[in-house]
């Protein structure tokens, strides 16, 4: 028995949360009927305890699913929302998959570190704004009206549990709540002021490179960690209209998960609620000059995590 939870838009288009058991969904606030607002959010801030209690519920439908029928979800009615409604900050992991960093360097011909952790060199990461970038599972994303190179890159999102301050690379896993399936939509002709000098240090514009409406969909599922055996052995793909542009794994990580968490963790605390996009594969559109259109559907999918879809409108 395994579940997952989701957030989903009432018929009243408020959201609420949900969970998977058995492939059929159920609304997590009805069957949980407890005082008070129930959020993944919430349930995040608490994971220590609600990771208990969502075990021991998801254990009792898988059970009698019968006695909660009532609550049942028609997932053919089903539309979901954003996984968080206040999402904590987002940390994008830059140049973190081996065949990602070998084919950028061919194709931009740059003499890119294959291998910088070997090297002694740290990892390094971004921040998206996160309540406006942060959207789910098959909802349309505006197409940013002001680029005209958006590209994809298909990632592992790992959303943490309980605030971690200075951890070990041992432990930092204990801090994860659990993972989803996310892309990382990306401006590339705005990481480059073009009006400002090359050899100036405010030349680059992360900001407008990685946020905007819509630029980090997330989801379809929030997946448990204790359900995932390890994060570094994931196949990852992702298809464009169809055609397959990603295909690899988390074992081609650079830095690993925990590598990643202990390392921001000894510069901020991070908290619940948090997420960390932890690096694209080789695939990406910059590769061979080949960017997003109008219409384009995006499909993400990672091994145990489930498949994530959106169209660029």
């Amino acid at each position: 028995m395994k579940y997952r939870l989701f957030n989903y838009f009432t018929e009243s288009n408020t959201i609420s949360p949900g969970i998977m058991v058995d492939d059929s969904g159920y609304d997590l606030a009805a069957v949980r009927s407890t005082a008070g607002a129930l959020t993944l959010d919430s349930i995040l801030e608490h994971w220590d305890e609600s990771k208990i209690w969502l075990r021991s519920l998801a254990l009792a439908i898988s059970a009698q699913p019968h006695a909660y029928q009532a609550h049942e979800i028609e997932l053919f009615k089903l539309r979901y929302a954003p996984l968080l409604s206040s999402p904590g900050t987002i940390y994008g992991a830059g140049a973190n998959y081996r065949d990602h960093v070998e084919a950028m360097a061919k194709a931009l011909n740059m003499n890119l570190c294959a291998d910088p952790k070997r090297e002694g060199i740290p990892p390094w990461h971004f921040i998206k704004a996160s309540r406006g970038s942060l959207t789910g599972h098959e909802l349309d994303i505006d197409f940013p009206s002001d680029t005209k190179m958006l590209d994809w890159e298909a990632e592992l999102a790992v959303f943490i549990g309980k605030r971690a301050n200075k951890v070990s690379v041992d432990d930092a896993l204990n801090y994860v709540a659990g993972y989803s399936c996310a892309n990382d939509l990306s401006a590339r002709d705005h990481l480059k002021r073009l009006q400002v000098d090359e050899s100036s240090p405010f030349r680059f514009d992360w900001i407008g490179h990685k946020s905007f409406n819509g630029s980090c969909p997330v989801g379809p599922f929030l997946t448990p960690a204790e359900y995932i055996e390890s994060p570094e052995n994931l196949a990852i793909k992702l298809w464009r209209n169809g055609q397959l542009q990603q295909d690899s794994n988390t074992s081609n990580h650079l830095y690993t998960v925990a590598d990643q968490i202990s390392y921001i963790s000894q510069r901020i605390e991070l908290f619940p609620g948090d997420i960390i996009l932890t690096g694209t594969p080789a695939g990406v559109g910059m590769e061979s000059q080949t960017f997003i259109k109008r219409g384009d559907v995006f499909t993400v999918w990672i091994e145990g995590l489930g498949t994530l879809e959106n169209k660029i409108v």
